[in-house]
Order: structure tokens, then sequence, then C-alpha cells
């Protein structure tokens, strides 16, 4: 008989009895889950006289650790409120190993982001599902789809530090939704990790995600609404994580390894520092981009780019830098509705700003766009 074969009929009798001890039935499912992931590891090298129970007592004992990590996530949140504070961070000798599990390379990005979020933040599979706006059965499916891969495939020695700052900073780049504030358990698993690896690229990445984060309390007004860089009241940005960013990143810098994310840094570090919008040091913001193209020439790098050469150079040169760019790229309408307004041609960026809201990522975005078409129409007020 193959472990399969065995595992399958047990299933819903080990299910049967968390239920009866009193869980949930979505974490119950979570801890039944893991307790086969455990079972496929081990059971080729032998079963169990009591394989029903040798599953109990393992599901079981996954039930009362999210028991616990919940309640650590729970009072972890209400001391940091809704700010990221620096100092010590909980830590286990094993969690470098656990990243580099949950972001396999066999996996996508989206079960790795929820792999990580389930075993290594603590989330219950309801938060994830609702963070991340899907059923809670679909969430649970893709990450015991993440273990089963994961399990079939193996771990390697060494791991790839590369995917795991990827999925953290996808955590990162999801904000606040729901009752988790991704944006926050992103920084906190950084810092663990920054605590664990002395690569340069794990602080670049850290200060990367500090300084934008200072920044989050202006990006929208008092209804709701998205507010650019440039219009934000910098009296707002979080003083003391720009200072602990900036810290973070020249400390990686100093290491004279440049990667990604210290160019992306440095750049988020050189809009902090400006007073105002007018104040930001565009030449030396575009001799980064210079450099993080070099490090990652992407498409995206590029667009972000020709705005830099718009603000140094002038509109007409960052629509010559924006040629290069493909039209299927994210934001590039917008960029160029931008930098058409800038030249001078505000029926045109009015066209655009209405192009980009249609293919907007959010809602808060297509409403900003939809302003922006809306304040330079030909029929607007004032035009």
């Amino acid at each position: 008989m193959t472990v399969d074969e065995l595992l399958r009929p047990l299933v819903p009798q080990v299910l049967g009895v968390l239920v009866r001890r009193g869980a949930d039935l979505a974490t119950a499912e979570d801890a039944v889950q893991d307790a086969l992931v455990e079972a496929v590891r081990r059971w080729p090298d032998g079963f169990p006289e009591d394989p029903k129970g040798w599953l109990v007592t393992v599901a079981w004992r996954k039930l009362v650790d999210a028991h616990r990590s919940e309640a650590s996530r729970r009072t972890r949140e209400v001391r940091v409120l809704h700010d990221v504070a620096q100092g010590p961070v909980e830590q286990r000798d094993d969690t470098l190993q656990l990243l580099f599990w949950c972001c396999h390379p066999a996996l996508t990005s989206a079960s790795a982001v929820a792999l990580t979020l389930r075993a290594v933040g603590g989330l219950t599979t309801r938060q994830i599902a609702e963070a991340y706006l899907v059923p809670e059965a679909t969430m649970a499916q893709r990450i015991s789809r993440a273990k089963r891969t994961v399990s079939e495939h193996g771990v390697g020695a060494d791991g790839d530090l590369g995917a795991v700052l990827r999925v953290l900073y996808l955590v990162f780049n999801e904000g606040y939704t729901g009752e988790v504030d991704l944006a926050a358990e992103a920084i906190r698993l950084t810092r663990l990790l920054a605590r664990l690896s002395p690569e340069p690229e794990v602080g670049g990445l850290l200060a990367l995600m500090l300084l934008h984060h200072a920044r989050r309390p202006a990006r929208r007004d008092a209804d709701g609404m998205l507010v650019p860089l440039g219009r934000q009241d910098r009296s707002l940005w979080g003083t003391s994580l720009i200072a602990e960013g900036v810290d973070v990143l020249q400390t990686a810098l100093a290491q004279d390894r440049l990667g990604e994310y210290q160019a992306q840094a440095a750049i988020a570090a050189l809009h902090c520092d400006a007073r105002s919008a007018d104040e930001t040091d565009w030449p030396q913001v575009l001799e980064w981009y210079d450099e993080l193209l070099r490090i990652n020439p992407s498409p995206v790098v590029a667009l972000n780019r020709a705005v830099a050469v718009g603000e140094v150079d002038g509109a007409r040169a960052g629509l010559a830098a924006l040629a290069s760019v493909p039209d299927d790229v994210p934001r590039r309408a917008a960029v160029a509705a931008w930098l058409h307004e800038r030249a001078g041609e505000p029926a045109t960026a009015a066209e655009l700003y209405a192009h980009a809201a249609s293919s907007a990522a959010n809602l808060a975005e297509r409403h900003h766009l939809l302003r922006e078409a809306a304040r330079l129409a030909p029929d607007a007020p004032g035009t």
C-alpha cells in the first residue's frame, strides 16, 4: 500500500476528531493538511503502528501552534498599531530555512506568497484569503497545493535568497487590505531576514520598504482619494522610519555590492530627503535610474526613468525616452499623459489619462486618473 492510499480514507476521520475537540472546520482543515505534509515526508521510511492516531496527534499540535501564532500576531499588531517600530524582533533558528522552503523555485509567485504568510507570518487561511480578495476555500487549496509541490520537489540546501526577497516585496506591495496589514507584516519578516543574512540586498529591500511605508499616511486624502507624490503633505511622513531606512541603506551600500533593491531604496531616499517636490534632486534620481536600468533592464524601470528624464531634461526628452517602453506596460499611458501635460498638450493628456483609467489596477487609481482627465478636458472649468 502506498502512502497516498493509506492517507486518503483517514483524512475525513482525522478532521472529524479535530472538529469534535472544538476546532473550527477551516482551521482544522489547515492543521490536517500540515499533518499530511509531514506524513508524506516521513512515512516512506515506515508506516506508524497507528496511522490515524499519528495524524490526529500531529494535526492537533499544528492546531495549537496555529493558535499560538495567531495570538502572537495579534499582540504584535496591538503593539505597533499603524507603524512599524524599530528594535528587536522575534526570531527562530530555522526561520531562514523556512523562508527558503516557502519560496521554493517550483512554486508560482502567488503560491509562494500565500505559503510564506501562512507558515512564516502565522496568518490564518481566512486572513490571507481576505487580504487577496479570494474565497477561503480557494486560498486553502492554493496553500495545500504549494505544500505538496514543495514536498514533492524537496528543499535545496542553499535556497534562493533572490526568490525570498521577491516574495517579501510582493507581500509588501499588497499594502493593507482586510484586517491584515501586509506591508507591516512584510517589513517584520524582512527585519527578521536582515538579522539572519548579511547580504546587502536584504538591507536594501528593508530600507526600500521603510522609506515607502514612511510616506503611507500622506498617500490618500480625507476622502480616500490617491494623492500623487508631488502633492503629498510631507509633514505627515514618518520621520523615524525615514531615518531608519536611510541608515539601513547606507550600511548596505557600504558593502559595495550594489543590487536592484539598494538602487530603488536610494531613489526613495532622495524623494524622502526633499522638503518639497520642487527641491527633489532629480539629476541624482536620474543617475540612480541609469544604474537600476543597468542592473535590471526591464520595461518598468525604463518607464520610471522616463519620468526622471522629463524632470531633468524636459517633457519632450521624457517622451522620447518613453518611446522605447512597450504600450502594454502598466501605467505607461498615465506617464505619457503626465508628460504631454507638461509639454503643453492638455487635450492629448486628458485622452491618455482617460485611457489609463480604463486599465487601472484598482478603484482608487482609476478615480484619480479620471479626475486628472476631467481636470484637463476641453470643457472643464477654467479651460
